[in-house]
């Protein structure tokens, strides 16, 4: 399954309980501010590195850019860009949007 995280995990808890329901073998695609949830040097950073090893982690790179964090994504978050965020659609089955 593709998890969509639109949501900054300093506003919402979208990112944790996404997190916590994902089954291993799915991704997450950090969108809009969800982005910040791939920044280092945040209270997010813990949690979304533990969940990596069993979680594929992506973020739209143009949203990155929007909010100047491009030099703080974290290793192991995949940038995609509008054609990648399709194709991550495609690959996965399903997919499911935390609001």
């Amino acid at each position: 399954m593709l998890h969509i995280v639109n949501k900054s995990p300093f506003h919402s808890t979208s990112l944790q309980t996404c997190l916590r329901m994902a089954k291993p073998g799915s991704a997450v695609l950090l969108i809009e501010d969800g982005v910040y949830g791939a920044t280092v040097g945040t209270s997010a950073e813990a949690m979304v590195r533990q969940a990596a090893g069993a979680l594929k982690f992506f973020a739209l790179q143009p949203d990155v850019d929007a909010r100047g964090t491009s030099a703080k994504v974290m290793d192991g978050i995949t940038l995609v860009d509008y054609s990648g965020f399709v194709d991550l659609t495609l690959e996965y089955s399903t997919s499911h949007s935390w609001l």
